[in-house]
């Protein structure tokens, strides 16, 4: 399983067509968005996201693996034994650093998530829906992190 996790990780991350263009397409020059309102599509306006949330992200939640990739304003998300990929935005909005999925499949547990923290191996983000937060290891060079983290028991 972990095999296939990888070279998923390492598609989407090598291909720009990984992720559908028009859940997260650029404003055309004489749009320009000033709200982050959603639009009819279900993403966000967002700007670039910082250097530090590129790449690829896994976490352990449930007994499932969870790959998060962002690619420029692009996100991606992946749950183990889930069918459909999530995916979505990424980047500054009202002045925090965020991300917007959607699922094809209709679940809203990580539909809206803020960073709280990121550094160069690990991200926490907080999920508005049921999962709340959630710590994330950076995958480099798409192999998984030699530990994966677990989801805080509360």
């Amino acid at each position: 399983m972990a095999a296939g996790l990888v070279g998923a990780l390492a598609a989407l991350t090598a291909c720009s067509g990984g992720i559908s263009s028009k859940a997260a397409s650029s404003p055309t020059p004489s749009a320009t968005v000033k709200s982050a309102a959603p639009s009819p599509s279900g993403s966000r306006a967002v700007a670039g996201a910082s250097a530090k949330l590129q790449g690829s992200w896994i976490a352990t939640s449930g007994g499932k693996i969870v790959a998060l990739v962002i690619t420029g304003k692009k996100a991606g998300l992946f749950v183990t034994g889930r069918k459909a990929w999530c995916q979505g935005v990424a980047g500054k909005d009202s002045g925090m650093q965020m991300i917007h999925l959607t699922c094809p499949d209709g679940n809203k547990d990580r539909a809206t998530g803020m960073v709280e923290s990121v550094d160069g191996k690990g991200m926490t983000v907080n999920w508005s829906g049921k999962i709340g937060q959630e710590t994330y290891t950076k995958a480099e060079g798409g192999k998984l992190p030699s530990t994966l983290p677990t989801k805080p028991k509360h």
